[in-house]
């Protein structure tokens, strides 16, 4: 799982242990080891946890560059990104409280099946 290695390289490369993260997170260690194994996905607020333990953004830990990804052309008529602005917010807002809510195995079967809708839409 590209997460999961892309976390544990990070760290590593940081010198910092599983318990170092533990402490400035407040996650325990073996739910950090399950994350880095790739068991268990975690959620956004806990990614930005992490992130933070690691003194990075959440864009970099989930992006692979030096800079920042380039914005994509807005085709929506000036209006700006809808999960921060607007009614989008509010929606955006709901869902990230209700998926922060399901059980990791719940979680991953939505994960799984977003993934084939994906490869179906693009296959």
């Amino acid at each position: 799982m590209y997460l999961a290695e892309r976390l544990r390289r990070i760290r590593e490369s940081k010198n910092l242990s599983q318990g170092d993260i533990e402490q400035r997170t407040g996650l325990l260690r073996c739910y950090i080891s399950r994350v880095e194994n790739g068991h268990t996905v975690p959620s956004i607020e806990t990614l930005e946890k992490l992130a933070r333990s690691l003194d990075l953004a959440l864009w970099e830990l989930l992006y692979d560059g030096e800079e920042p990804p380039a914005k994509p052309n807005q085709q929506n008529n000036g209006h700006s990104d809808w999960a921060s602005h607007g009614p989008g917010a509010r929606t955006f807002y709901k869902l990230r409280t209700a998926l922060s809510r399901v059980s990791e195995t719940d979680r991953q079967i939505l994960i799984d099946f977003a993934a084939q809708m994906i490869r179906k839409r693009h296959g």
